[in-house]
């Protein structure tokens, strides 16, 4: 029996396992997290009084299928959970689990590793109190407690009015959600938005139940600043004819849209394109995701499709596993189109929440860029000027340090190539891409020894 491994227990992962399981595989199901749902479909820690149906709205049946499929599933596969695979060489996974390093063969990688947001540095983004929308949706869902007393949702993204109104819902106080995308935008991306309508729907209906529990929604406006001397005390935003308002508050939820996590597939040996549409470098994966030799992925880890995509693609990557194996049919054409219609539906969100990309030529030297290294704007900008200064991303991190800390740039890279391009005049693609490198995420001292002892 061939050894298969996924990487990711979210709504891809679970259904790429599913459908190997249904052909007599019993693949390995490698998971950073210590239980199966990804982030949308987080399910909160035993014990925990949390109602998931009033959490998840009209997504409860979908969340409850997914995690009612993966526990039919747990003792039929070999699920290993609470496991970092931190390096990608040759057929074989470098991993850590409860301390312990190990390596891992495979004969076929499906890598579901989902998103995480994406940000661009403000003056006062680094302050405490200010949270990803994500990071304020697992505060909700894996702790159920808020950021904070008095909340401003903010930056352009989808997540703005669910995570808004989820919050809203267990009884929070909102000052606002400011949307930096102007509200025509969104008229304008009705076209591609249409591949789901009822997605739309769902959306229009987060905005009226913020509008109906008086929560000041705003499109199109700038956000001037995060205010606060030791943490978050305001917001200051300007509409388009320039006007400031002030939004007092002790904590902020910001993000723009998603960006997914390709460190592990750019160390399996993916080839990257970039996408004008959500400015951004993703991986060349066929329809059926293929993405190399024995390399397959799936879910937003190599597109942002959303959670019905992840799981069509989680199935459709593991069908074609199983073709390129000799063991089931080719991949299901209706599964291919259904994928592709949802990511095209992500294009026109892509529109409807703008990535602020001008914003990078505006900000401060002061403002900071990189916060593990803690790098500002102005010394990049500095670094660029010299004679013969980079305009390529990986040459401005060997530099300046900017993306090597602790987040390996998965915080800082996306404003890092709006920088490098927006300073030297040149297209984003241009500028490059940061390079994934080994380990993907910090591991202890002691177990990376462990590791290199087992190797030599």
């Amino acid at each position: 029996m061939p050894d298969i491994v996924i990487v990711g227990a979210g709504p891809a992962g679970v259904r790429a396992a599913e459908a190997l399981h249904a052909e007599g595989i019993r693949p390995i199901l490698i998971d950073e997290g210590r239980q199966a749902g990804g982030q949308g479909y987080r399910a909160p820690p035993a014990g925990l009084p949390l109602d998931i149906a009033r959490l998840m709205g009209s997504q409860a049946a979908k969340y409850h299928a997914l995690h009612a499929c993966f526990t039919a599933l747990r003792d039929a596969i070999d699920y290993r959970p609470d496991t970092l695979v931190w390096a990608v060489h040759d057929q074989t996974l470098h991993v850590v689990s409860q301390g312990h390093a190990a390596t891992l063969r495979f004969d076929a990688l499906i890598v579901a590793t989902g998103a995480m947001d994406r940000i661009i540095p403000m003056p006062g983004w680094t302050l405490p109190g200010v949270f990803t929308l994500g990071g304020a949706q697992v505060a909700l869902k894996d702790q159920g407690c808020f950021i904070g007393r008095r909340i401003v949702f903010c930056g352009s993204s989808p997540l703005l009015s669910l995570a808004a109104a989820q919050y809203l819902d267990l009884g929070a106080d909102i000052a606002a959600v400011c949307d930096t995308t102007p509200y025509r935008e969104k008229l304008l991306a009705a076209p591609r938005l249409a591949n789901d309508p009822g997605t739309v729907l769902r959306g229009l209906g987060y905005l009226r139940q913020l509008q109906r529990g008086g929560v000041p929604v705003l499109h199109g406006v700038g956000l001037v600043a995060i205010e606060g001397a030791d943490r978050v005390e305001a917001l200051m935003v300007r509409d388009r004819q320039g006007v400031e308002q002030r939004f007092t508050c002790d904590a902020v939820a910001l993000g723009y849209g998603l960006k997914p996590e390709t460190q592990l597939a750019d160390l399996a040996g993916a080839r990257f394109r970039y996408d004008g549409d959500v400015r951004m470098w993703l991986p060349s994966i066929d329809t059926d995701g293929r993405a190399g030799e024995k390399l397959y992925l799936a879910g937003d880890g190599s597109a942002i499709g959303g959670a019905d995509a992840a799981e069509a693609s989680g199935r459709l990557a593991a069908q074609a596993v199983l073709f390129d194996l000799g063991i089931g049919a080719a991949p299901n054409a209706a599964l291919r189109r259904r994928v592709a219609r949802l990511r095209r539906f992500q294009k026109g969100l892509a529109k409807a929440f703008a990535w602020p990309s001008a914003q990078m030529r505006t900000l401060g030297d002061d403002v900071m860029l990189c916060r593990c290294e803690a790098i500002s704007i102005g010394e990049v900008r500095r670094a660029m000027n010299e004679v013969l200064g980079p305009i390529e991303v990986n040459r401005v991190k060997a530099i300046t340090r900017c993306g090597m800390g602790r987040c390996q740039g998965r915080v800082c890279g996306p404003a890092l190539q709006e920088l490098v391009a927006s300073h030297a005049g040149i297209a984003p693609e241009a500028a490059g891409r940061l390079r994934g490198q080994a380990p993907v995420k910090p591991i202890a001292m002691a177990v990376s020894a462990t590791a290199t002892r087992a190797e030599s």
